[in-house]
C-alpha cells in the first residue's frame, strides 16, 4: 500500500470516533466555523420534543452544542449574505443534522428561507470587529452610506454595486441543490480509496468523485434537491461520526 494511502486511512480512522456528537458540550473553539442548516424554533418542535429546551423567540440567542454558553457568534444567511451577532444559549438536545437552533427573530432578520435555512455559524472577536448585540445587514450599511459626507460618494457607489451583484447572485442560488462532502483530497487514488471504504465498510452507496482542479479531488454524495432528502441520508450516515462531513451548496 502506498504511503499516502496509509496516511489517509489513519486520518479517516481517527475521524471515525464512536463518540455521540449529541453529548458534546462546552468545547472551546477559538476559530469555529460551520456551514449547515439551522433549525428554526417554534412551539411545535418543542411539543414534539425535537428540541429539548425552549428558546426566546425575541432574542438573538441560538443553541449550538459545540460552543460554550454565552460565546459571541456571527450568524450568516449564506443565500443572501445578511448576518447578525448572536450569543450561544445553554445546552439543548436537537437533531444532529442541524448546526444550530435559531429563534424566529433571527430567521426574520436574516430573511432565512425555511425550506433552505443554509447558514454559517462562526466565532468572532467583538472587541476587534463588531458591536455587541447589534444587527448588521446590507440594508443597514446602505443607511449608513446615505448619511456619509459627499467625499464618500465613490465608496457608497461601490457598496451599492456590490449589493446589486449579491442580489443577482442570490436569485441564482434559490434552487435547492446540495451535496454531502466527505473530503477534498490531493490524489485521485486517495479519493478512490476513501470512496471504496465508504461503500464497502460503511455501506454508503452512490459515492461520487469529482476532479475540482489539477490536484484536488472531491469525494461526495448527491446532489440532493430538497431538505428532507439530504436530511434523511445525512441521518443514515451520521453513525460513522466522520467529522469532516460538510453540506455544500452547488
Amino acid at each position: 500500500m502506498k504511503p499516502k494511502i496509509i496516511i489517509l486511512l489513519v486520518i479517516f480512522l481517527t475521524s471515525c470516533e464512536t463518540t455521540n456528537k449529541n453529548v458534546i458540550i462546552n468545547k472551546s473553539f477559538k476559530n469555529y466555523s460551520n456551514d449547515g442548516f439551522a433549525l428554526i424554533f417554534n412551539n411545535d418542535i418543542l411539543k414534539k420534543k425535537i428540541v429539548s429546551k425552549k428558546i426566546d423567540q425575541r432574542s438573538l440567542t441560538i443553541f449550538n452544542n459545540k460552543l460554550k454558553k454565552d460565546t459571541d457568534i456571527k450568524v450568516t444567511n449564506l443565500l443572501n449574505e445578511k448576518y447578525l451577532i448572536a450569543k450561544v444559549g445553554g445546552f439543548s438536545k436537537y437533531p444532529i443534522f442541524y448546526n444550530s437552533v435559531i429563534s424566529e427573530r433571527i430567521a426574520s432578520e436574516l430573511e432565512i428561507d425555511p425550506n433552505q435555512p443554509y447558514v454559517r455559524i462562526e466565532t468572532i472577536n467583538l472587541n476587534n470587529t463588531f458591536v455587541a448585540n447589534k444587527v448588521k445587514t446590507f440594508d443597514e450599511e446602505k443607511k449608513v452610506a446615505n448619511k456619509a459626507p459627499v467625499d464618500s460618494i465613490s465608496i457608497q457607489n461601490i457598496s451599492l454595486e456590490k449589493e446589486n451583484i449579491i442580489k443577482n447572485n442570490n436569485q441564482k442560488k434559490l434552487k435547492f441543490e446540495f451535496i454531502i462532502k466527505f473530503a477534498d483530497l490531493f490524489f485521485e487514488d486517495s479519493a478512490i480509496t476513501l470512496k471504496n471504504r465508504l461503500e464497502e465498510e460503511f455501506n454508503i452507496k452512490d459515492i461520487n468523485i469529482k476532479k475540482m482542479s489539477k490536484n484536488l479531488y472531491r469525494v461526495y454524495k448527491g446532489p440532493f434537491y430538497n431538505l428532507g432528502s439530504i436530511r434523511n441520508v445525512y441521518n443514515e450516515i451520521s453513525n460513522i461520526n466522520f467529522e469532516n462531513i460538510e453540506l455544500v451548496k452547488l
